[in-house]
């Protein structure tokens, strides 16, 4: 069976993902079957597997008879997300003080090397990408396929969050404090762990402003350019 040409639907979903991360797809936009397809020049079956896995991950809302669009999150679901990560990310960091081994902690400190790299360079794709991807392999590392679907979806929904709320343009969850996180980590103190996540989560959603979503770009075929 001969291989479809263009970008797979995963490339497409990290595509949008970025778009809406980076500020430049508004909350409300619809995307439209034809239009992402001619975009991507893909087929409407592949873009409709992609909004699918958007859907899941709450960053698209799949409307019956009218379409897919950017999820639009409320001052409250934004509130909400935030005090569900600090439980979550809470239970992970606890359980990684127990179980955390040499090799675990080389791929923490590996990730964070990158983020440096990504920050020095001031490439947004990448620390975007780095930022939550320490969350998420805090999540992995810990071995659960429960907490790494759960932060998965929380993390997805947090760049959304992030994106309408976010009241500075330079995206800050940096590298300085996820290091103070692994090292608390690698000589087991949980109860430090535990209280510099909690800082680092409250500092990234101090950074936002819930009380109004931002109006961001209307165009599609720009945004995604």
């Amino acid at each position: 069976m001969t291989e479809q040409p263009g970008p797979s639907a995963r490339q497409i979903v990290e595509k949008v993902w970025l778009s809406i991360a980076e500020r430049r797809l508004r909350p409300g936009i619809q995307l439209k079957e034809e239009q992402l397809a001619a975009i991507f020049n893909v087929s409407r079956a592949r873009i409709r597997q992609a909004l699918t896995v958007l859907e899941r991950d709450g960053l698209v809302t799949i409307i019956p008879n009218r379409g897919a669009f950017v999820s639009k999150p409320s001052v409250e679901e934004a509130r909400d997300v935030f005090f569900v990560r600090r439980t979550v990310e809470r239970c992970v960091v606890e359980r990684l003080c127990q179980s955390v081994n040499k090799a675990d902690l080389r791929r923490l400190r590996d990730h964070v090397a990158k983020e440096r790299v990504a920050n020095a360079a001031d490439v947004t794709s990448d620390i975007i990408k780095l930022s939550g991807g320490f969350h998420l392999l805090l999540a992995e590392t810990v071995g659960s396929d429960f907490l790494f679907t759960t932060m998965r979806d929380l993390i997805a929904r947090s760049s959304l969050i992030t994106a309408v709320y976010r009241n500075t343009n330079r995206f800050n969850c940096g590298p300085d404090e996820h290091e103070e996180i692994v090292e608390a980590i690698a000589a087991k103190d949980a109860k430090k762990a535990t209280h510099l996540m909690a800082h680092h989560l409250e500092h990234v959603e101090s950074e936002l402003d819930l009380s109004e979503i931002r109006d961001l770009s209307h165009d599609l075929r720009a945004a995604l350019a």
